[in-house]
């Protein structure tokens, strides 16, 4: 019979107890299994060193998000405005240089009449003289019909022109000026860079071209000179043109006519003014022709100033010998210039690099008045 526990067919291979003696040497005691460590592998341990996560950590700077893009934008600007404050101070290349003004060209010439100079009062002078259809004082002096240039528009031309009115109005009309008073009126209306030539010329007249007084404006030595009438007769004609994409040019061409008489107190004859005594209580007229150029820059305009580049000035009744760079000194009534007659001019003649030029002045420039005072 087989034992307790043993298999109805008995113990394998006939061996007592069967083959349970050959794993009695790996049965685990109580003692041992409660010292035994257990571990378990995450599933990431499970799946191996070169498993990469399926879910990716989320940093700090991914987690600012909208914020990011800010800063970004910030940065940007702040290296663009670093750029270009460093260009500015290093760049390579010149800053242009400023366009200078010119200094004023001009030339003065005394018209010698031929014979006596009429006298008779002003209104009898004025109807009797080729200025007898002129306007008075600034209404002579009109703008032309415009239209726009290529760099230019019309109102920027018509501000042009208007300045240039301005300007004859002040150095030709005015009654200051005329009469060696102020030329603060006229200085304002030049370019501050020819303000030196200006200042000079008035202080220190000469005549070499440039330091001429009366190549700046019109005006009669007070000392011997009065006005007759201060309803000056005017003609003549503005006009303006593109001269660079920055710059206009205009020309003013103009006809004053002057009645004038001796002042009080003057001399019956001047140094250079003429022969024979005027005629007492007579005015007489003195016809002025101003040819003038004036630029004007964008900066001009909108400072209400030009620059006057040339100037050419023709007056008579005056003696060739008058000298008119710092004021005009005009042939009274009565007066005639003798022998001071416009001299020829020798090329070959070394003497004098800027002689003095004089022309004569034609009797049809001369009024014929009805009544002439004797």
């Amino acid at each position: 019979m087989t034992g307790p526990g043993d298999p109805p067919e008995g113990t394998p291979n006939g061996a007592p107890g069967g083959g349970e003696d050959e794993y009695r040497s790996v049965v685990f005691d109580e003692s041992f299994v409660r010292a035994a460590r257990l571990q378990e592998f995450s599933a990431d341990e499970r799946l191996g060193e070169h498993h990469s996560p399926a879910v990716k950590t989320r940093h700090a700077w991914r987690r600012l998000g909208g914020s990011r893009q800010a800063i970004l934008l910030m940065l940007l600007i702040v290296l663009a405005f670093g750029t270009a404050v460093y260009m500015g101070v290093r760049h390579p290349y010149k800053t242009p240089e400023t366009v200078r003004a010119q200094p004023l060209r001009s030339a003065v010439v005394p018209l010698a009449p031929a014979g006596r100079v009429p006298g008779a009062t002003p209104e009898d002078l004025f109807a009797h003289s080729p200025a007898a259809n002129y306007r008075i004082g600034a209404a002579g002096v009109n703008l032309p019909p415009v239209a726009r240039t290529e760099h230019f528009s019309d109102g920027q031309i018509v501000s042009a022109l208007t300045i240039a009115k301005d300007y004859l109005v002040r150095s030709s009309l005015d009654p200051a000026t005329l009469t060696g008073g102020s030329v603060r009126p006229v200085r304002l209306l030049l370019d501050t860079r020819q303000l030196d030539q200006f200042d000079r010329s008035l202080a220190h007249p000469g005549d070499n071209g440039h330091d001429a007084a009366t190549g700046w404006l019109v005006r009669f030595d007070p000392r011997q000179t009065r006005l007759a009438d201060r309803n000056v007769r005017v003609d003549g004609t503005l006009s303006a043109s593109e001269l660079s994409p920055d710059a206009l040019d205009v020309t003013a061409d103009y006809t004053f006519v002057y009645a004038v008489r001796p002042a009080p107190g003057a001399p019956a004859t001047a140094s250079g003014q003429g022969i024979g005594k005027p005629t007492a209580g007579a005015a007489s007229l003195v016809t002025v022709r101003r040819e003038v150029h004036f630029r004007l820059t964008r900066d001009n305009l909108s400072d209400h100033r030009l620059e006057v580049l040339q100037s050419s000035l023709q007056a008579g009744p005056l003696t060739c010998s008058s000298k008119p760079a710092d004021a005009l000194r005009p042939l009274f009534a009565g007066q005639h210039a003798g022998n001071d007659r416009p001299t020829g001019t020798d090329p070959y003649a070394r003497e004098r690099v800027n002689p003095s030029l004089c022309g004569e002045l034609a009797p049809s420039a001369q009024p014929k008045p009805s009544h002439p005072m004797r």
